[in-house]
């Protein structure tokens, strides 16, 4: 699985498979803890991610949104810049 980004300790990743594995998301991985975050509402729908590490990845989705729907779209991964 790719990684996009790291910032405070936590790894996002994408994964592409065909359209069965919609709906467009991502994991973030913060020690033993993940999270898989929906792209367009920035819901975390399944994991197990500490509340603080929650709200760092919604605030990173806000400001990325957009450029991680684009990549599931064309399943073109880039790296993007980290929260600061």
């Amino acid at each position: 699985m790719p990684e996009i980004c790291r910032f405070y300790g936590i790894i996002i990743r994408m994964f592409f498979k065909p359209r069965e594995h919609e709906p467009a998301h991502i994991h973030a991985v913060y020690n033993e803890f993940v999270g898989i975050f929906d792209i367009r509402t920035y819901e975390m729908t399944d994991g197990n991610l500490p509340a603080m590490a929650q709200h760092l990845v919604r605030e990173w989705l806000m400001l990325n949104s957009e450029e991680l729907q684009k990549m599931w779209d064309t399943q073109i991964i880039s790296k993007l810049e980290p929260l600061e």
